[in-house]
Formats: structure tokens, sequence, C-alpha cells
């Protein structure tokens, strides 16, 4: 199987260009090409596949072989792949999720993309759109935002274990998200508490989680566990979920930049269309050949 390797600041996946050829088992290729130790090393496997609502459709996969919604990170890639290896001379596309269809601008640099801007679409605040099992907090965690958004989760007390919990904002941008504030992000037991929120059962379809701080009205630090893969270096909707999270909590402006470890992403939330912006690079490691 020919593949490329890409990231987006630090969030990791092994492309394929499904139009050319297409893994029997992609769940089981995506655990193997994504092992660090013994295939690839990689968060998980995209496709790259021709599509008839779109100009692209991007299939992807975690680490463990479930199937991913959506990766804004991964999309800003398949912006680049799709660019770099001759498929469309176009500056702005258009590629097919199961969070829908999103809308691509390509910036280039001495003829390759480096930078991509997407949009992500009107964050999801409604909790069985998220999803969220309101019952699994207890009473009094809806609280109203606005007409247009209605009913948010937001500062919950979400139990984890014991007399154990953190407040939590959710947001769902295409995947189901929760943002915690937190002191230190960089000592937080991310790989400890990570789980807890995973496989909550206030969360029927699992959730990533953003463990924030806010640094100042325009600049937010984040670790994220993503459900599926662990903590990643990145997570581009976990990055919009959580400028989102911090705009409704009054805690910034409406454009932040987020610092992720593997790098920054820049996130703008258009109220007044409702729509996520996020921009960030898109970086080609090595492509190759594997057996599989």
């Amino acid at each position: 199987m020919r593949f490329t390797k890409m990231h987006g600041i630090g969030n990791d996946y092994v492309y394929v260009d499904g139009s050319r050829e297409k893994p029997e088992d992609p769940a089981g290729v995506a655990r193997f090409v994504s092992d660090r130790h013994f295939g690839i090393g990689s968060d998980g496997l995209i496709l790259i596949n021709p599509s008839d609502a779109a100009d692209f459709e991007m299939e992807m996969y975690n680490a463990d072989g479930s199937r991913g919604k959506m990766c804004g990170n991964g999309i800003r890639c398949v912006g680049k792949y799709v660019s770099d290896h001759g498929l469309t001379d176009k500056t702005e596309i258009t590629v097919e999720t199961l969070a829908g269809i999103k809308r691509l601008k390509l910036h280039k640099k001495d003829g390759a993309v480096d930078f991509v801007r997407v949009d992500m679409g009107a964050p999801i605040l409604k909790p069985s759109m998220i999803p969220v099992a309101p019952d699994a907090f207890g009473k009094g965690i809806l609280t109203e935002h606005t007409d247009l958004w209605g009913e948010v989760i937001r500062e919950a007390e979400i139990p984890l274990r014991d007399a154990f919990s953190l407040k939590g904002t959710c947001v769902s941008m295409g995947n189901p998200h929760c943002v915690v504030q937190v002191a230190d992000v960089a000592g937080f037991d991310v790989s400890g508490i990570g789980p807890l929120f995973e496989h909550n059962p206030a969360f029927p379809e699992g959730v990533n989680t953003e463990f924030i701080h806010v640094d100042d009205r325009t600049n937010v630090t984040m670790r994220v566990w993503e459900r599926g893969s662990g903590e990643t270096w990145a997570c581009g909707t976990g990055a919009c979920a959580a400028a989102v999270a911090c705009i409704l909590n009054g805690l910034t402006q409406t454009a932040v930049t987020v610092h992720l470890r593997g790098g920054d992403l820049f996130v703008e939330w258009d109220q007044e269309r409702n729509t996520v912006y996020m921009t960030g690079p898109a970086v080609t490691v090595f492509e190759g050949s594997i057996n599989l």
C-alpha cells in the first residue's frame, strides 16, 4: 500500500489515495499502521476518496480502528495532499466527512500548501446532539445562553470516580468534546484523567477531553485526550471546541490562538454567521509503501 505520512502540529496520520487503492479492512489497517513500534506510527488512517457531494471525501479511522467523524488537523492535511499531488488546482475545495461537508482555503508557499483555513461549521451545543446524557450529571447543569443556542451544558460538575469530579463545558464540532479548565496544563495527569471522561456514562459515544488554561483574552493553552487514540499532540476540532467553550463562558474574545503540544492553531467564532474557522499548518513527513 502506497502512503504519505503527514501531520498538523503533531497530530499525525497515514494518508492513502482511495481513488487508486482501497484497503479491504481499513479499521484493521488503521490499527496496524498506527502502531509506533511495529507499524508506521500515527494517530490513525485517513483515506482520500472521490465524492459525489464534494471535491473529495475524507474517510478517517482512529488508532484503535474506530471510525472518526471529523479531524481538524487531518482535514488540513487532506487539503495539502490533494493540491501537492496534483489532484486539484483549486485553492478553495470542499471535503465530505461524516460531520458534513467542510470548506477549505489553501495557502501556498513556493508552490506547495503550507497553511489551510477550514470552515468548521456551527458548534453543536444541544446535549442530545453532542451527545451527552444529562441524567448522568445530576440536576442543575443546563443553563440558558441565548435564543440562538438554547440550553448549553456549561461548567457542569462531571462525576469521574468516588467523590472526585471536574467542571466541563460540552461542545460538538462533529466530534463530542468536554472542555475542562485546569490550573497547570503542563503538569496535569492527562493519561490518568482522560480515560475517566472517555468511558464516562455521561458520554454515550465517548468524548474527547480538552484540558485548558486561559492565558489571557486571546490565548489558551491546551492538552487533549482523544477517544480511540489517547493523548495526542494536537486536536483541531478540540481546539475549536475549547475556543467556543471559552467564548461561551466569557473568558476570551471571539478570536483566540490555541497553544497545543505540537504547535498553534488560530480559531475564530463568527457568531453572526454562527460558524467556526480554524487556521493552521499542514506538513508532509515522508512517503513510502508498506506490506499489509
